[in-house]
C-alpha cells in the first residue's frame, strides 16, 4: 500500500510541473488553432513502458475535421492496465491555420498520471514540422483501469480516416 501512495504521489508530481511547463513552452509567436481529442482502448504497461494506439480528431473553427491515428509511447515507470483512454490538447502552431495532414508528426514531452477505478492524468508535448506546434492538455486525461505511470511520452501522429 505505501509503495502504491509513493508512485500516485510521483505521478501527480509530474502532472503538475508538468502544467506549470505550458506557458515557457508556449512562445508568443505560437496562435491557438484548434483541439485534438483522442480515444483509445486497453493499454498495459510494462513496468518501464507501455504503447497507446488511439483514433484523434483536430476540430479547427470553420474547418472540416481532421482525423489523425496516434501512437503514444511512454519510458519510466508505467505500471497497470487501462480498459479506456481519452485525451484532449489545445493545437498552438506558428500559424492560424493548418492544412489537412499538418498535424502529422512526432511530438515528446512529460507524462504523469494515476488511476484506481477511474484516473487522471496530464501531458505537454512539443514536436510537429521543425518542433514547431505545441499540445497542451485541455483538462486531465480521462482513464479507466488501475495504473500508475510518471516519465517521459512520445507521440506520433499520422493521417487517419
Amino acid at each position: 500500500m505505501r509503495l502504491s501512495t509513493v508512485l500516485a504521489a510521483t505521478a501527480m508530481t509530474m502532472l503538475a510541473a508538468s502544467f506549470r511547463a505550458s506557458p515557457a513552452q508556449q512562445p508568443s509567436e505560437r496562435v491557438q488553432v484548434g483541439l485534438l481529442e483522442c480515444r483509445g482502448g486497453a493499454s498495459v504497461g510494462f513496468i518501464i513502458g507501455s504503447e497507446t494506439n488511439l483514433g484523434c480528431v483536430l476540430h479547427v473553427d470553420g474547418m472540416p475535421e481532421g482525423h489523425y491515428i496516434a501512437v503514444i509511447k511512454k519510458v519510466g515507470l508505467d505500471i497497470g492496465l487501462t480498459e479506456e483512454t481519452k485525451l484532449a490538447w489545445n493545437v498552438f502552431a506558428p500559424t492560424a491555420r493548418l492544412g489537412p495532414g499538418d498535424l502529422a508528426g512526432n511530438y515528446a514531452g512529460v507524462d504523469g498520471s494515476a488511476v484506481v477505478g477511474i484516473g487522471v492524468g496530464g501531458n505537454v508535448l512539443l514536436g510537429g514540422s521543425n518542433n514547431s506546434i505545441a499540445l497542451q492538455p485541455v483538462s486531465v486525461e480521462d482513464a479507466v483501469g488501475l495504473s500508475v505511470a510518471a516519465g517521459l511520452e512520445s507521440l506520433e501522429l499520422r493521417p487517419g480516416r
